[in-house]
């Protein structure tokens, strides 16, 4: 298997644009808006239709679901070798084993080369056939790359979007698999923000009696080290502070009875 360390540094996403889904004789409009959908969420536009069943289609609209403008940009062809043309990767997708053809490789074995080629600027394409036979011999003949999908052997049955789904997530995924930008940043506790909760624990402590202040051992040093290494937010640091508060001002309410109660035994309080 081919590592991704032998890719270029940092691609990027341009090379996206050089991908082509091409699918032949779809019966079924929805699963070409299925596809659609399926592309754009990876970052592909380029769809290539060959002679479909049934299209444009409103079906293929409602379950491209706002990948509208992958379906109205779609290229129409009368044949696969048309729908090929340019392309110097053609990988035809399949189910079944394939006599006199090229290796059978996995979508992860694959894509690191398939992204190698359209970094330099080669035109790729992915090809998959009708729902329910597939790509043709000569189909396939016309690619120079196999792939397929590892399924359950005894339930392999993809439907066409799945398929597509499943081989361009994994060429984004290689691609790039950053998702720190779904993370909301929030600044972290400063030094002395830090200091400060340190103290107000320290003191919660010794008044709740956790921290013996005649045997302190390493407490205060193991719980720094704990909040050190968690790296805190600021917003968390509050919280924690809030219940230190909460702790001090539930120890007070505790101790109000046992306050008036030793108040009504002195007799200086009569």
């Amino acid at each position: 298997m081919e590592s991704t360390d032998q890719l270029p540094a940092a691609p990027g996403l341009d090379c996206l644009k050089h991908f082509r889904v091409v699918l032949s004789h779809t019966s079924h409009p929805g699963n070409i808006g299925s596809t659609a959908r399926a592309m754009k969420t990876m970052g592909l536009t380029r769809l290539y239709l060959v002679n479909p069943q049934e299209f444009p289609s409103e079906v293929a609209v409602a379950l491209a679901s706002s990948a509208d403008d992958v379906l109205n940009n779609a290229v129409i062809c009368s044949s696969v070798e048309e729908a090929l043309r340019g392309t110097t990767l053609q990988v035809a997708m399949t189910a079944r084993r394939r006599e006199l053809t090229q290796p059978l490789q996995t979508p992860r074995q694959l894509v690191p080369e398939l992204l190698q080629e359209a970094n330099s600027g080669g035109e790729v394409a992915l090809l998959f056939g009708p729902e329910t036979s597939g790509l043709t011999i000569d189909e396939v003949r016309q690619c120079n790359r196999l792939i397929t999908i590892p399924t359950n052997p005894d339930y392999s049955s993809l439907n066409l979007s799945q398929a597509v789904q499943v081989l361009t997530y994994e060429i984004r995924s290689q691609l790039l698999d950053d998702v720190s930008y779904l993370e909301k940043k929030a600044p972290l506790a400063s030094h002395e923000y830090l200091e400060l909760y340190f103290e107000k624990l320290e003191e919660t402590l010794l008044k709740i009696g956790f921290l013996k202040p005649y045997a302190p051992k390493r407490l205060m040093p193991r719980l720094r080290r704990l909040y050190q290494r968690a790296t805190p937010e600021q917003e968390e640091v509050d919280i924690l502070r809030g219940i230190l508060r909460a702790t001090l001002e539930y120890k007070l309410v505790a101790d109000a009875p046992a306050s008036l109660e030793q108040s009504s035994k002195d007799p200086a309080a009569e």
